[in-house]
């Protein structure tokens, strides 16, 4: 009995480090909102057919990426002939529809051509799923709880751009944080997430349209949101909205969110100039004449995210030029062509880096100062949202299919 006692807790044991291995994939970029995945045996290579859990019809048109909890996915859509924003819950497992809601019924508003009505990834803080969308003029923010039921629904206020809206709302502590840049009264609000009351509320004073989520970064021994947009780079008390240091420029607008490696901030926009920044996240006020590490213009991304991993940085410009940087220096270790166009943010696991690109092809990349290309995955079908890691799969958002990448679950594995 004794042998047997000790081996089903072992077995216990086992299991639950196994169980420890699987994580969740709450929101924009992932749980750390950077693109990184702490898991393991995460797939390498598959095609459309071949290394596919499982794949299924999404309705409508959306650009906003998967977001995973548990044996939960959230994605949200359009039905644009019917003007329906929806929020639709599925099995990870076996990506069978759970639910289906309807947040808003409205006009579709003014966007650009690459831009979608549903291009803002929803969060989730495991206990409520979190969406936000477009209701012209206002910003619609609501709140599910794992069952389709409505928590709450609020305006934080109203928004224009003629580019449409994108911005993902951010979770911290007891908080929603949403950036609500525009050509307007811009800011960023931020709501509790139990009730939707507004908690603090910062002004975003050059009024410039942007796209950016903002990252949650811990630096200069201090918890900081960093946002780049509206003709500026600036940092911020999560709790109260309260600027630390702010840097003018370099450019307009911006639509890629920023990372952080070796104590370096890692910017790059944006819309007229384009720029490569690496900031120093410790200044107090205006720091652009003292905290700009370095700067470089080749390789700039205006839309996807970048990665850091290690002491590099790592990259995909829109028109597919990849590079890897030093994040201290920013000597550029490699650059070479992957794909004709980039829209997807790239996502990394296992010291891989997984790009993304518009005609559906993920290139994997080990991470290196070395360019090696481990796979070039084609999917046949477009693909506009950047992908989410979870669970030992890899979850792409197409034109018109979401897919599970990886071996097929059993259930209760």
């Amino acid at each position: 009995m004794k042998n047997l006692s000790a081996f089903l807790g072992c077995a216990v044991l086992l299991g639950f480090g196994a169980s420890l291995q699987a994580e969740d994939w709450p929101g924009w970029r992932g749980p750390r909102g950077d693109g990184n995945s702490g898991e393991t045996n995460i797939p390498v290579r598959w095609n459309a057919k071949e290394n596919i859990a499982w794949k299924v019809g999404i309705p409508g048109k959306g650009h906003s990426s998967p977001v995973v909890w548990g044996d939960r996915i959230f994605v949200t859509t359009c039905i644009e002939d019917q003007q329906k924003r929806l929020l639709i819950c599925l099995n990870r497992r076996t990506g069978k529809e759970v639910w289906n809601k309807l947040v808003a019924t409205a006009k579709l508003e003014p966007k650009h051509d690459l831009n979608s009505y549903a291009s803002a990834t929803p969060a989730t803080d495991g206990k409520y799923i979190y969406v936000a969308f477009h209701d012209e003029p206002d910003i619609l923010v609501v709140a599910y709880d794992f069952d389709g039921k409505e928590i709450w629904r609020k305006s934080p206020g109203q928004f224009f751009s003629k580019h449409g809206w994108s911005s993902s709302p951010v979770l911290y502590n007891n908080l929603l944080i949403l950036n609500c840049d525009q050509d307007a009264e811009a800011y960023i609000a931020a709501l509790d997430k139990t009730t939707g009351e507004e908690k603090w509320r910062t002004d975003r004073p050059n009024k410039t349209r942007s796209y950016c989520v903002p990252l949650l970064v811990d630096a200069a021994g201090k918890k900081q949101l960093v946002l780049s947009g509206s003709k500026c780079v600036a940092g911020y008390n999560p709790d109260t909205g309260k600027q630390y240091w702010i840097i003018d420029g370099p450019t307009e607008q911006f639509v890629a969110s920023p990372v952080f490696t070796e104590g370096v901030l890692f910017v790059t926009g944006g819309f007229p100039d384009h720029h490569l920044l690496g900031i120093k996240p410790d200044g107090v006020g205006n720091v652009t004449n003292t905290h700009i590490l370095w700067r470089d213009t080749k390789g700039v991304s205006y839309v996807p995210s970048p990665i850091a991993l290690g002491k590099n940085f790592y990259i995909v410009s829109d028109d597919g030029m990849a590079s890897c940087l030093d994040a201290k220096t920013s000597k550029r270790e490699w650059m070479h062509r992957l794909g004709k166009h980039h829209r997807p943010s790239a996502v990394s696991a296992e010291g891989r880096v997984y790009f993304l690109d518009d005609d559906g092809t993920t290139w994997v990349l080990k991470a290196g100062a070395k360019f090696e290309i481990m796979a070039k995955n084609p999917l046949d079908e477009p693909c506009s949202a950047s992908p989410a890691i979870s669970h030992g799969h890899i979850y792409l958002r197409g034109l018109h299919n979401l897919y599970s990448i990886g071996v097929a679950e059993k259930p209760g594995e």
